[in-house]
């Protein structure tokens, strides 16, 4: 696939090149076991020169006219919608995404693209009254002046453009870092994009590394200001750590344990049909998976037979093909990880009302109920095709096992009262939750962020504006300030 063979190296200041590591990273199909690409991998060295690129290009770019600077978007707009194939092609052979994961990862993109053209022209200044006599107070936003941005493996198209691309809108630079597990797709496409849309060189760049190369210098150099994470809650904590100790800012979108409650009132083939694709969507590979399906006890064996029915029935196999629902895991590590999960869960006592195989990265759906009150497994972020079903007695033991977790991502409670629904939502410790309907949603202009360790910070519309800009104070005295001495 030409992608692989173009866009599998480092991108610095406008060029194409090799990284001067001593080591490459493979970049395998997940599903087929096929190389698609090797990277030798940046090394610090090359980091600061992409930082020390994009220090120099955002001058210039953040003196660009926003009517100017957003036509690069509606160029990039422009060029995923004509390429919509190829990049399906590549989200399908790079991370296993099927071909419904991979339409609703470009959906969102193209939404978020359509939002930065927007945000260019968001950033306001203010005047502010004063106590002293002749004095103005002006507020300016500005750009933060570089960022540095980290993205995942899971939705690495979206989820690099998600902050690229504002960030950028913004007059910021912006220096990328994919995982290594997706290097294309979360780096050197989006690359790619911008460069043919027309920003200028150096104001993005891409540099494909491992923490074992360049250890913390993606974010301990002195350049980026602000630092973009999304991940893991483990790896976050660090990147948290060292921001502060460094004086940046650290925006962390991270894991999640989210819940789907469903209450005696609610439509259960509707609540059964949400809830198999909030689990089940993308392997389970979603922040915002419903690891946890919370069941009124008065409805619990009519829902979990109909939801039991409902998994099975779902297809396990080729990414490439259209009727195929589960796809593989990004990788063997992981692929074991979840088998194991569910093999020590199962001899703990619980009971599998579906036990999946794993065939290669080939991880086919779990269900498990009869769950210890303090499993270890309620508490954890399940990265892969496991659902929980655990019966609950009213709405305050709801609440509470749904808070129960050090997570508090997204949620989703099902009932035919939205009000009832409302207010137990307001009692759910969660960033985002969503009355009848899944758990997994993101929109441009709606805050997106979690709450305890499931982040800090927001994105998406006026969030993106607080993230990637800063406020400077101006006052002007008109008259003469009267000083003591």
């Amino acid at each position: 696939m030409s992608y692989f063979t173009e866009l599998a190296h480092q991108y610095i200041d406008g060029e194409w090149k090799s990284g001067s590591g001593s080591w490459d990273i493979i970049d395998f199909n997940p599903y087929d076991g096929e190389k698609l690409a090797s990277v030798t991998v940046a090394t610090v060295d090359e980091v600061d020169q992409a930082y020390r690129a994009a220090e120099r290009a955002q001058r210039d770019w953040a003196a660009t006219n926003p009517y100017a600077r957003r036509l690069v978007f509606e160029r990039a707009l422009r060029i995923i919608q004509d390429r919509e194939q190829e990049i399906t092609e590549a989200i399908i052979a790079e991370l296993g995404g099927t071909r419904l994961k991979a339409a609703f990862e470009l959906h969102l993109a193209q939404e978020f693209l359509r939002e930065a053209i927007q945000l260019a022209l968001r950033p306001e200044g203010r005047i502010l009254p004063s106590p002293v006599d002749g004095k103005e107070n002006r507020v300016y936003r500005l750009p933060v002046g570089v960022v540095g941005v980290i993205s995942p493996f899971n939705f690495p198209f979206l989820l690099s453009v998600k902050s690229v691309a504002p960030a950028l809108a913004l007059g910021n630079a912006v220096v990328l870092k994919p995982h290594q597990n997706t290097p294309v797709v979360g780096g050197g496409l989006v690359a790619k994009v911008f460069e043919e849309a027309g920003l200028p060189a150096g104001v993005l760049n891409v540099v494909i590394t491992d923490i074992a190369e360049i250890g913390d210098a993606l974010i301990e150099h002195p350049v980026p200001k602000v630092i973009s994470f999304t991940g893991s809650d483990k790896v976050g904590r660090h990147v948290a750590s060292v921001c502060a100790a460094n004086f940046k800012h650290a925006v962390l979108e991270l894991g999640g344990n989210s819940a789907l409650i469903v209450l005696d009132d609610a439509d259960l083939d509707y609540a059964v049909d949400a809830a198999v694709f909030s689990r089940f969507v993308h392997q389970g590979q979603v922040c915002m998976a419903a690891n946890r399906v919370l069941v009124d006890r008065r409805v619990e064996r009519e829902f979990t037979e109909k939801f039991v029915a409902k998994v099975r029935t779902l297809k396990v196999g080729d990414p490439a093909d259209p009727e195929t629902h589960i796809g593989p895991l990004i990788n063997s590590s992981q692929a074991e990880a979840i088998s194991t999960l569910v093999e020590q869960t199962v001899e703990a006592g619980a009971t599998a009302l579906v036990r999946g195989t794993t065939e290669g990265n080939l991880v086919a759906p779990s269900v498990l109920t009869g769950l210890a009150a303090d499993a270890p497994v309620l508490s954890q972020e399940i990265f892969g095709p496991v659902a929980l079903v655990v019966p609950f007695d009213g709405e305050d033991e709801a609440v509470r096992i749904a808070n129960d977790t050090p997570y508090g991502l997204s949620g989703a409670v099902h009932t035919g009262d939205v009000e009832r629904g409302v207010r137990l939502a307001q009692r759910i410790e969660t960033g985002m939750i969503h009355i009848n309907d899944s758990t997994v949603h993101d929109e441009p202009i709606v805050a997106f962020g979690g709450e305890k360790q499931s982040g800090l910070g927001r994105l998406n519309g006026e969030s993106m504006v607080e993230a990637f800009t800063t406020q400077k104070w101006i006052s002007i005295q008109h008259g003469r300030s009267g000083f003591p001495f």
